[in-house]
């Protein structure tokens, strides 16, 4: 069974950086594109980040661009998602998803695959 766990989430001030983490399982996630949406209370999910199945090419959303970075694992099934100088507007759960092409999109509902999200709380 398909499965991908998020950790790395917690509470931390304006300025911090936190590191999240994506483990894939149950298939040979390694040919998929990768990618980070996170919702915040009361709004839609949003992208943040993506990556391709070969990590050669990312794409970011412009208010985390410069400050976010995603990267993959060398075994390709494990997804990361640096995050710094973090901002109380980046508080929201994050969600990890993986699709099944090697084309990366910012759409939501082209992802087959996702987590169970973690919490990134930021206070001012």
């Amino acid at each position: 069974q398909e499965q991908l766990v998020e950790s790395g989430g917690g509470l931390v001030q304006a300025g911090a950086s936190l590191r999240l983490s994506c483990a894939a399982s149950g298939r040979t996630f390694s040919s998929y594109a990768m990618g980070w949406f996170r919702q915040a209370l009361g709004k839609e999910r949003e992208f943040v980040a993506a990556i391709s199945w070969s990590g050669g090419n990312t794409y970011y959303a412009d208010s985390v661009k410069g400050r976010f970075t995603i990267s993959r694992g060398n075994a390709k099934n494990t997804v990361y998602l640096q995050m710094n100088s973090l901002k109380p507007e980046d508080t929201a759960v994050y969600y990890c998803a993986a699709r099944e092409s090697a084309i990366v999109t910012t759409i939501p509902n082209l992802y087959a695959y996702w987590g169970q999200g973690t919490q990134v709380t930021v206070s001012s």
